[in-house]
């Protein structure tokens, strides 16, 4: 029987269009799902969920497609809009804030904020929202790896977060994926462009320990917050409001560990995470 490709509905949303232009643009270029794949150093299986709109882009395919079919930045700018489908609108909202921002500072109370998250963490993260499908959980390990593009972009903003201690300390996903995450923190911890502080358990309780905080400061010196809390998020935006944040941010940042100190410190951490060798023979 002739393989029939599945119908595609474009302009239900981003996603759905990104997928239907994949396919019309691989299709007039002849090409084969197969093709393609080895062209853009995907899978066949991933490139045809894409296609149906299932699978939510990776970060790195929309720069293979522009490079694969000549087409500038137009996959580009396609991913742009399909990535903040993966949020509630208020959220997306934010996400334009974060797209322009020129300073972020983050309070992380209970786990890695997402624009530090490893892949293998953030996936562990999402996977225990009760209820969430293997494929919601993709779409959302994909959308916050997108985010993170923000920090790696020839405009990066300057970013900067405070980590409760007891974010180190949290197991989420296991040993394995938390070695991996706080050696990935490592490389994040004193760049030109970001800063990472521990905020150790000895400070005891300070007025941002309710719940993670995002902070953003924007071109024209505009400022916007972001309270996270456990099924939505709050976004402010009156500067009376996110400048009294901003001055707690302040205040906390003093009595946080150096960033050298919060490498040692990670890395005695790492420490108990240290994977298991196999027994020799």
């Amino acid at each position: 029987m002739k393989f029939q490709p599945q119908a595609l509905t474009p302009y239900v949303s981003a996603r759905h269009y990104f997928g239907s232009e994949q396919r019309r643009h691989r299709e007039r270029a002849r090409l084969s799902l197969v093709q393609l794949a080895g062209i853009v150093n995907s899978s066949k299986s991933a490139l045809a969920r894409v296609e149906t709109a299932e699978l939510m882009p990776p970060p790195d395919l929309p720069a293979r497609l522009d490079a694969a079919f000549g087409t500038d930045e137009y996959f580009h700018g396609l991913y742009q809009l399909a990535k903040r489908e993966a949020h509630p609108d208020q959220y997306r909202r934010y996400m334009d804030f974060e797209a322009r921002a020129e300073v972020m500072e983050d309070v992380a109370t209970h786990v890695v904020p997402g624009m530090l998250q490893s892949e293998a963490y953030a996936r562990a993260f999402f996977g225990y929202v009760p209820g969430i499908t293997p494929e919601e959980i993709e779409e959302r390990v994909q959308a916050r790896l997108g985010r993170q593009e923000r920090l790696r972009s020839a405009s990066a903003a300057r970013y900067w977060a405070i980590l409760d201690e007891a974010v180190l300390h949290r197991p989420v996903g296991g040993p394995a994926v938390m070695h991996g995450q706080l050696e990935s923190l490592l490389t994040r911890i004193d760049t030109p462009h970001t800063k990472v502080q521990v905020l150790p358990f000895r400070h005891g309780g300070y007025a941002l320990m309710e719940g993670p905080v995002t902070l953003l400061r924007l071109p024209g010196r505009q400022v916007v917050a972001y309270e996270e809390g456990r099924k939505s998020g709050h976004l402010l935006e009156d500067p009376e409001e996110v400048n009294q944040r901003w001055a707690l941010y302040d205040a906390l940042r003093a009595y946080a560990l150096s960033p050298e100190d919060s490498a040692s410190l990670i890395r005695q951490v790492m420490e108990g995470y240290e994977p298991c060798e196999s027994e020799s023979s």
